[in-house]
């Protein structure tokens, strides 16, 4: 695929001019170089809106403000806090992590990707997004809303663009983010693409990567997420097996089997 130079430049500047307007650099996880930090908001923003990750991450940095802390930590402590995010096996992940920083990286988090990707929770997204914001290595970076960036403006024909590849995106990708800071300019890709998406029923649906996010009412993630709320709250949930039935069943097999949650003398327990 042959990328033209001058329409790489005229997106750059694109971005840029957005970035230099409306940038939203005030996100706590922009203001810190402090790898764990930045561990802590990847793993928060997998799957969550980031305006429910801006006062849950401080929260969860007031209780755990070092990766130290993190892994001594109980993991029914660690899923307390982290309540109301959702997606809980990421608290567990995240916790788990910590414990392999401290006990085999001297509480560091590791630059090298294939050691960050051998963390529990840590994708090959996420592994780069950690070199790149916290050691501002220069990774090139896709996730939906800079999929959404570049899919409008060099996909733009819907008939004739749908299930685009990231190996196709990521060789302009590449070119665009040459020369450029790979911190400040995946910041400002990621500000793009949201405005992007708002202004355009989000490009990023032509993705071969797209998956629409499953209901969350009547689903056995809310189903979860009641019964392990019940559980840390010491609170019976037995009434819940009325309301859900078979997925009552169901969800606590998979808490279970996640590490979530496991049963004592009868009872199940975090």
């Amino acid at each position: 695929m042959k990328i033209a130079k001058l329409r790489i430049r005229n997106f750059r500047d694109e971005v840029w001019r957005y970035w230099k307007k409306h940038g939203r650099r005030k996100l706590a996880w922009r203001k810190t170089r402090n790898p764990y930090r930045i561990l802590v908001s990847e793993v928060m923003l997998q799957q969550t809106q980031v305006l429910r990750v801006i006062t849950k991450y401080k929260e969860f940095l007031k209780e755990f403000p070092t990766v130290q802390k993190l892994a001594r930590a109980p993991l029914g402590s660690v899923l307390k806090v982290w309540s109301g995010m959702g997606y809980n096996r990421r608290a567990k992940y995240l916790r788990d992590a910590a414990g392999i920083i401290v006990g085999k990286h001297k509480g560091r988090v590791p630059k090298d990707e294939a050691v960050l990707r051998a963390l529990p929770g840590v994708g090959p997204y996420t592994a780069r997004a950690v070199r790149v914001f916290a050691f501002n290595e220069p990774d090139v970076l896709i996730e939906t809303n800079i999929r959404a960036a570049f899919i409008h403006l060099f996909y733009p024909s819907v008939l004739q663009n749908t299930g685009i590849e990231d190996s196709k995106i990521l060789l302009i990708a590449a070119a665009a983010a040459e020369g450029q800071n790979p911190r400040e300019w995946h910041w400002a890709l990621m500000d793009y693409g949201v405005h992007i998406k708002k202004l355009h029923k989000n490009p990023a649906r032509k993705s071969a990567h797209y998956t629409k996010q499953s209901k969350f009412e009547g689903s056995l993630r809310q189903v979860r997420g009641a019964i392990l709320k019940s559980i840390l709250k010491d609170i019976p949930h037995i009434d819940l097996r009325g309301r859900y039935g078979k997925k009552y069943e169901a969800a606590l097999t998979s808490l279970s089997k996640d590490g979530l949650i496991l049963k004592k003398k009868g009872l199940w327990k975090v």
